[in-house]
């Protein structure tokens, strides 16, 4: 298992050590991290918690990221206990020496001295992705939210804090890219307050805006995703503490909501979809859908429907979707079905009350009588959504049949709706008449 390496340089058991001659003396272990991770940048912020022994006087820290994609140019340290009595004097970065670090530290104290380091790394991610399982009447849905962490940095974390940022980071320097750096700032040598770059002033703010969050510990019981608000950001904070090793995925639970109310619409529109009736599952993150409380990441939901008493499955079709607000309307898209069907058919077809100019055709008209067959051989009763798109925007509509009343979506567009029983069928008729040249004015 490797580690972020680290070393104390004249200090504990050597404390009265010749400078000249100091010898590695401990290698501190973590004591606990915490890591938030920005998916939408490539950054993770990373904070440690860590005991070092140090000696009264001046000390040096060594740290080394070998093989890591951690930031230099983004380390920190601030002491914790006795901080009044800790000096962090300069982070220094050997020549021709390369993933290695030296803080030069002057304590007024002797012994353990806990401190926090802090920096940025990249090569971690989350990604989110749901089930829904549908009652049997599918008016209803148990939505259950999970992330999955994945750990390419380079580094181990070990009974980490976990905590995912939503929205959209804008940065100029690519963490992994001063990762990858010969040296931090292009040349060894000491670094200087004019010389730090935009990707550190921008690790400072990031650091700074995280300083307010506690951090949570860990319960026996079942864990759960503390959301908070930060400015255009959405901070989720998974409950205890989690092992990522490196090179390793783990799937994490964020939420589960039983009894979301839903809507299921089955929709057919030639000009959109081709000759599949598709399914949309539509709800609101809001109160009355019992959501609401934060936004929603945008990831894939998988739908399932209970189809019986013991609670087996079918499954019912998927759709990816984007970040949803809070009191946002989501209508998500499950693909094509074969157990609602819609054809529709060409019954008549004559032109007439032509126009004539110099006896040339200026003006006619075109009679088309079509027929439209629904099908439901589901064993619930389904609401379908037949869209039919006209050639022009000259029309007039008579309908042939009991359907209800249409409704004209835009110039060229109009929308049935129907309501079928489980295992039904339903036909309706209706004339279009369309005007073309002189007779469209």
């Amino acid at each position: 298992m490797r580690r972020i390496g680290m070393a104390v340089l004249a200090g504990g058991l050597a404390c009265n050590a010749v400078w000249a001659k100091v010898d590695l003396v401990t290698l501190p272990a973590r004591d606990s991290v915490q890591i938030t991770i920005y998916n939408s940048a490539d950054m993770t912020l990373v904070r440690e918690q860590r005991d070092l022994t140090l000696c009264k006087g001046l000390n040096r820290l060594q740290f080394s990221w070998a093989n890591t994609l951690i930031d230099p140019t983004s380390l920190d340290m601030l002491p914790g206990d006795q901080a009044e009595e800790i000096e962090i004097l300069d982070l220094t970065y050997p020549p021709r020496v390369k993933d290695l670090g030296v803080w030069n530290i002057l304590s007024g104290v002797s012994g353990r001295v806990p401190v926090r380091i802090t920096y940025l790394t990249s090569g971690l991610s989350w990604r989110a992705f749901y089930m829904g399982t549908l009652t049997p009447d599918e008016k209803a849905m148990r939505l259950q939210g999970y992330v999955r962490v994945t750990n390419g940095s380079g580094e181990e974390y070990e009974s980490a804090q976990t905590r995912l940022i939503v929205g959209k980071v804008h940065i100029l320097d690519r963490i992994a890219d001063l990762a990858r750096r010969e040296y931090p700032y292009g040349r060894p040598g000491l670094i200087r307050p004019d010389l730090l770059g935009e990707g550190h002033r921008r690790a400072v703010l990031a650091k700074a805006e995280f300083a307010a969050v506690d951090a949570v510990r860990a319960p026996a019981a079942a864990k759960e995703i503390r959301k908070e608000g930060l400015s255009e950001y959405f901070l989720y904070t998974i409950e205890g503490t989690e092992t990522i090793p490196d090179g390793w995925s783990k799937r994490l639970p964020s939420f589960a909501v039983a009894d979301v109310p839903v809507v299921n619409l089955y929709k057919y529109e030639e000009q959109r979809y081709g000759a599949r009736v598709m399914r949309f599952l539509s709800f609101k993150n809001d109160e009355a859908h019992r959501l609401g409380q934060t936004p929603i990441p945008g990831g894939v939901l998988k739908v399932y429907r209970q189809v019986d008493q013991e609670d087996h499955l079918s499954y019912e079709g998927q759709s990816e979707f984007k970040y949803i607000p809070v009191d946002e309307d989501v209508e998500l898209n499950l693909g094509g079905v074969g157990n609602v069907v819609v054809e529709p058919k060409l019954m008549d077809y004559k032109t007439e009350n032509y126009l004539f100019d110099d006896g040339q055709i200026v003006g006619w008209d075109e009679i088309r009588s079509f027929k439209i067959e629904v099908k439901n051989t589901r064993e619930v009763p389904v609401k379908v959504e037949i869209r039919r798109n006209f050639p022009t925007q000259y029309w007039d509509l008579e309908k042939d049949g009991d359907f209800g009343e249409y409704e004209k979506i835009d110039l060229d567009t109009v929308k049935f709706a129907l309501s079928l029983p489980a295992r039904s069928k339903q036909e309706f008729r209706y004339v279009l008449t369309t005007y073309h040249g002189r007779r469209a004015e």
